[in-house]
């Protein structure tokens, strides 16, 4: 019994084994990837215990070391009397590269169990991904709403060098009341965005996105407009209570208002009225045939040009057309920067028609009211979702006078502009259609790879 026992047990070692070492292996192999910043100082670190034995030798003018030399040479010649040196000699290079080995695992090891106390995952596999994060493309999105913070979710898994511009037009909800009944500027597209590019994005979002349902003035906020609103009050304006709180939320990437003025957004419609403020003008529902805002020339952050000017890749959308990607572009230094650039520009088109904003729109009327508000052409490609929503979807928007947008390619290409197929949505048991993060963010890198060539 005992026996078998042991066998059973011995034979489940050796597999186990087996199963680590090719594992443990890679693992090492891993260290000697380009870029780590690893050898070079191992190196270093090599040359340095080397000089300091050599300092010694010869402050203590090479009395001691001689007789230590001395000795390992007798002893290396009782070795290679014993066994040749063709025998011995790799038998003790293999016992130092282990010992050598042996200590940098144990190093490693204890490393990774102080940065990673949660979570198996190795530390050169976190050292690889942060590296690969760095490296990526300097891409800058704008837009607003859940629209920019759908894309961030997917982007953030491609590259830590992200720019999010986000309106502040926003006056409904939680953020058009602080705006009121304080003075700031409205903070809940950018709460969204922070929620979004944060490592510990579930936790982060769910308290974020906390709504207080009782207490005197609090029901209806939401937990982050209040942080942020606080956090603008403590730094002196809302650009450096975003850097804060990027820092507490250890974001990837950056948050940027468009202009750190208090816009507020007007629109003409078909049948004459000019209706002012964002949330009135959806709630007009009719036809929008001209934006614009006031102060009529915001002044944009001086970092949010930067940003652009530095940028790999532009991205505009998705997000409702009149209510959060037109107004940052109403920012003149903004659209300027823009049609400036000569790196890839790529607009995300909605999947729905919006009602009191783009009934009845196709991709096309899409592209013309963006030059109509800019004046100028400031993408050369639209990304258009390719498969129309299930039936079930379907009858759901159309209850709301909302549909498909329609591609009508010969118009879009009369304006100049490449179609970029794919298919990107998301839809929810109840039929709610949605771009999808992963599937978006692939889609839009693997264009601009292509187009990059």
């Amino acid at each position: 019994m005992s026996i078998g026992f042991l066998r059973q047990a011995l034979n489940a070692l050796q597999q186990q084994s087996r199963r680590r070492t090719p594992h443990r292996v890679s693992q090492w192999f891993k260290w000697l990837s380009p870029g780590l910043s690893v050898k070079r100082w191992l190196l270093i670190s090599v040359g340095g215990v080397l000089l300091a034995s050599l300092g010694l030798a010869i402050s203590i003018k090479l009395t001691p070391i001689f007789w230590m030399i001395q000795l390992l040479r007798d002893f290396l010649g009782l070795i290679t009397d014993i066994l040749p040196y063709y025998i011995s000699g790799p038998i003790v290079l293999l016992a130092g590269l282990l010992l050598l080995l042996w200590g940098q695992t144990r190093t490693v090891g204890s490393i990774t169990k102080v940065l990673r106390q949660e979570g198996d995952e190795e530390l050169i596999d976190v050292l690889l991904a942060h590296r690969r994060l760095y490296r990526g493309p300097k891409i800058v999105v704008i837009g607003g709403g859940t629209g920019l913070s759908t894309l961030l979710r997917g982007l953030k898994t491609y590259s830590a060098n992200t720019t999010a511009i986000v309106t502040v037009a926003d006056d409904g909800g939680s953020s058009g009341r602080l705006r009121r009944e304080i003075g700031v500027l409205p903070p809940g597209d950018i709460r969204n965005c922070l929620a979004a590019l944060a490592d510990e994005e579930k936790l982060l979002t769910e308290l974020f996105q906390y709504r207080f349902r009782a207490g005197d003035g609090l029901t209806g906020h939401s937990f982050g407009n209040l942080f942020l609103t606080a956090l603008s009050d403590i730094t002196g304006d809302l650009e450096r209570a975003i850097a804060a709180s990027s820092k507490v939320l250890a974001i990837q990437g950056q948050v940027l208002p468009a202009t750190l003025s208090d816009v507020r957004l007007w629109a003409e419609l078909s049948d004459g009225r000019r209706i002012e403020g964002e949330s009135n003008i959806t709630a007009a529902g009719g036809n929008i045939v001209k934006i614009g805002c006031t102060p009529e020339n915001p002044t944009a952050l001086p970092a949010v040009i930067k940003a652009i000017k530095e940028a790999d890749y532009i991205i505009m959308g998705p997000g409702s057309l009149y209510t959060s990607v037109i107004p940052n572009l109403l920012v003149s230094e903004i659209a300027d920067a823009i049609a400036a650039s000569v790196v890839p520009r790529i607009y995300v088109c909605n999947i729905m028609t919006q009602p009191g904003e783009t009934q009845g729109y196709t991709v096309a009327d899409h592209i013309r009211a963006i030059d109509a508000a800019c004046g100028q052409s400031l993408f050369n490609a639209v990304l258009v979702h390719k498969k129309s929503p299930s039936a079930r979807a379907l009858i759901r928007y159309a209850q709301q006078n909302s549909h498909p947008v329609f591609l009508d390619r010969d118009a879009v290409t009369q304006l100049g502009r490449r179609i970029v197929l794919a298919n990107v949505m998301h839809e929810d048991e109840t039929g709610c259609v949605r771009h999808d993060s992963p599937k978006l963010a692939r889609v839009l890198l693997r264009w601009y790879s292509g187009s990059h060539r």
